[in-house]
């Protein structure tokens, strides 16, 4: 898909949109502190992002092009968090032609240092809060009371989505022959041995009483002789908001997170799609008999909570690993919930 940009601003303050019946107002948040996660020691083995050099190598000749060169692209980590921001501009561009109104982005603290946490002046122009749960545990992010108790009053208003999206956590294990096995299994040479995400979500979760918790980094299972994902397993009779309309696959990505529910109460959270695993590369899900795992998830309205919860994993909204038509349906859904 190719678009043409409007014109380009930085570090500008966020100009709050107005309410208009039926049009929905979508906002994404970046839990991490995007210096400390691009400060990271490159010599460290675990729990970092890549840097643009480690892309490079692993996905030549795709960033060999000037574009992507010193001297117009940061490089270094900076570059690949980069990376995972340009991917949403086709997800900003789908929803804002269904909503009409533009896709507000926020950081935990930005590129300039600006810490935003989430609070009114993120919530009170936004119906759909997207929180992308892309810090690594050792970050140490945490939601604050006050950040809760802001998320708790929005949700009070009818209507409302939040949609948390812890990553993967990979090699969560002091076992390093698991690791090992972890890593085969989903075969992506630029995520080391550990890569634990989602401590900010995590904490929210908790919070909000949220009884999921993202496990693993799985290898989707691809339609043989095919590099094209397999269907969604899709409870179709769960899907009371009409998200999975039209929607067959969500995008192929090699390490997606298990969104286990803990707890037995069935009636608290609706698993609304599962996704085949890769079952050719072992793996200790697999091992423990597993064929699928969780991949979109909804809690209902519940006693004052008016609002509705969702748990899918962020590289369902971005087109760094490809994007498909059944992907862009769930997209306009979202927007038009």
């Amino acid at each position: 898909m190719s678009i043409t940009l409007p014109p380009r601003t930085y570090n500008q303050n966020h100009v709050p949109r107005r309410y208009t019946p039926g049009k929905r107002r979508v906002s994404i948040y970046w839990t991490w502190s995007y210096p400390w996660e691009a400060n990271r020691d490159v010599s460290e083995l675990d729990n970092r992002f890549s840097t643009m050099t480690e892309v490079r190598r692993v996905a030549w000749p795709a960033y060999e092009t000037p574009e992507w060169d010193e001297m117009t692209f940061l490089q270094g980590i900076a570059g690949t968090l980069e990376l995972f921001h340009r991917s949403t501009i086709d997800f900003q561009k789908v929803v804002g032609d269904v909503t009409g109104h533009p896709v507000a982005v926020f950081q935990r603290i930005d590129q300039a240092g600006f810490r935003q946490p989430i609070d009114n002046r993120v919530l009170d122009d936004t119906d759909t809060l997207l929180v992308f749960g892309l810090d690594h545990l050792i970050a140490e992010q945490e939601a604050s009371v006050e950040e809760i108790e802001a998320l708790k009053e929005w949700m009070k208003r009818p209507d409302t989505c939040l949609l948390i999206g812890p990553h993967h956590d990979v090699g969560f294990t002091e076992d390093l022959k698991q690791r090992q096995m972890e890593y085969r299994h989903h075969g992506d040479e630029l995520v080391p041995r550990q890569q634990r995400f989602g401590q900010y979500t995590r904490s929210l979760m908790k919070a909000l009483n949220v009884p999921v918790l993202n496990q693993y980094g799985l290898r989707p299972a691809v339609v043989k002789g095919t590099n094209q994902i397999t269907p969604l397993t899709v409870n179709k009779d769960l899907d009371k908001l009409g998200l999975l309309n039209g929607v067959t696959t969500f995008n192929f990505h090699l390490h997606l997170p298990h969104y286990a529910v803990t707890t037995d109460d069935e009636k608290t959270v609706n698993v609304l799609t599962r996704q085949p695993v890769d079952r050719e590369r072992p793996h200790p899900f697999t091992a423990e008999g597993n064929t699928e795992f969780n991949s979109l998830l909804w809690m209902p309205p519940k006693s004052e909570r008016a609002g509705h919860i969702l748990m899918a994993d962020s590289t369902i909204f971005t087109t760094l690993f490809g994007g498909t038509d059944s992907l862009a349906n769930f997209w306009t859904n979202i927007a038009k919930m």
